[in-house]
């Protein structure tokens, strides 16, 4: 079956439709932060021993791969049995659907991951207005993208999308949408999504992005296609940390003339407008949580 096509009857993506009749309210949402603070304190303490044993080092290299998993885990296990005993008891919306209209899945794809990198682009100035950030905390994003390829692949595009778009797409704002209007679901799902990171140097571009994310969500309730969209922004960053000329960049003015860094934000911003309005003309049916289906629609 097609990665992007929908079907009557049982998910293909089974682990997603699990949390498809967990509808937070704000209580929920509350449950939910906590279990996230939850995880990751066990994170933390699974890995405290083998610093104490000396292996920092190693703990600095591969603990993202134990800990950040283990952050969400206890979310998703509430969520999954909160799901399971809400079944057929309130009204519910799929965390993950297809409403593409008349485009096909490919053309979508193509053109959220093409808008995404254009936001990254766009956003780029807000950015630079920004204080330096701390050298510590430089430090600490080097080691993060500076890693073993395969270990920061795994951690910031494979990991962080799938983990964190559940969280704040398929969780927060599905949730949302069902108690307040869109536009304010999006920027307080957008607003959750920058607090997760704890820094404004990562929170405040990770906040546009949000938006971007919640709106294509809001349209088509896809949720592979904002991990999709996820997966792109955090692999051009790592791609572009293991660029020798970049290494010493913040940003791409620092790489390229006023001239050319003005073309190509011309070119982003022109990208950026014709995604938003072919995401804009996805007619939405009735009885859908956006683009979210209802369960009796595909069951």
């Amino acid at each position: 079956m097609s990665f992007f096509k929908g079907h009557k009857g049982r998910r293909s993506y089974d682990l997603l439709s699990n949390y498809n009749h967990f509808m937070p309210g704000y209580t929920n949402l509350v449950w939910i932060v906590l279990m996230v603070i939850l995880g990751a304190f066990i994170g933390s303490l699974i890995l405290t021993p083998f610093i104490a044993m000396g292996y920092r080092n190693e703990v600095e290299i591969y603990g993202m791969l134990i800990s950040y998993p283990l952050m969400f885990i206890p979310a998703m296990l509430y969520a999954s049995a909160v799901s399971r005993r809400n079944e057929g008891f309130v009204e519910s919306y799929a965390i993950d659907s297809s409403n593409f209209g008349s485009r096909k899945g490919i053309t979508v794809a193509f053109a959220a991951a093409v808008m995404t990198l254009a936001t990254a682009y766009v956003i780029e100035p807000v950015s630079m207005l920004l204080p330096d950030m701390p050298e510590e905390m430089e430090m600490m994003m080097k080691r993060l993208l500076g890693g073993p390829a395969w270990v920061t692949l795994l951690s910031v595009s494979i990991f962080a999308p799938f983990f964190e778009e559940w969280l704040c797409r398929g969780i927060v704002l599905r949730g949302l949408l069902k108690k307040t209007g869109p536009t304010l679901a999006i920027l307080i799902s957008a607003l959750f999504f920058a607090a997760i990171h704890m820094n404004i140097w990562q929170g405040v571009p990770a906040f546009f992005m949000g938006v971007l994310f919640g709106y294509v969500y809001y349209k088509t309730g896809s949720l592979k296609l904002t991990m999709l969209m996820h997966f792109a922004n955090n692999t051009m960053a790592f791609a572009m940390s293991r660029i020798p000329s970049l290494e010493n960049a913040d940003y791409f003015s620092d790489v390229l003339s006023p001239w050319a860094y003005g073309g190509v934000y011309a070119v982003a911003l022109v990208a950026l407008i014709f995604g938003l309005i072919l995401f804009k003309g996805i007619p939405q049916k009735e009885g859908n949580l956006g683009g979210c289906q209802k369960i009796d629609s595909i069951f």
